[in-house]
């Protein structure tokens, strides 16, 4: 399946943690979900089991607790929405009184991603996904 939400679909989720083989046993206990060590030390893919049976476009993954804002802990689920152009987003952002926390970078076969803060005060990711990627 290629991997392509549209626009405005949330299409990743993180769990920040401060235990992850805590972390894993409890959501594997609870909801069957497999993980997969991916990229980084600490970082691991989520197997969710109904995404795939359902052929939903969406991804999660767990990760060591990390600061997006220097101080600043995430807690709760880190979550991406999918966007058609990431530069439009950003505008539409900031001029909505939103604000960017961490600039536009690239994951190479991914697609480019910022973080922002929106007026409450959430911590959300906007990704423009890869089109050749995968």
């Amino acid at each position: 399946m290629e991997f392509l939400p549209p626009h405005g679909q949330l299409a990743h989720f993180s769990i920040n943690v401060d235990d992850m083989q805590r972390s894993q046993e409890f959501y594997s206990g609870v909801f069957g979900w497999k993980f997969q060590a991916y990229g980084p030390p600490g970082f691991f893919m989520i197997d969710t089991v109904a995404a795939e049976i359902a052929q939903i476009p969406m991804r999660a993954s767990m990760q060591g607790r990390r600061a997006l804002v220097p101080g600043v802990k995430m807690n709760g689920f880190e979550c991406t929405i999918s966007v058609s152009d990431l530069d439009a987003a950003i505008e539409a952002i900031v001029r909505l009184g939103g604000k960017i926390v961490m600039p536009k970078c690239t994951l190479p076969a991914i697609g480019h991603l910022t973080f922002f803060e929106d007026p409450s005060g959430n911590f959300v990711g906007a990704m423009q996904y890869d089109s050749t990627a995968e």
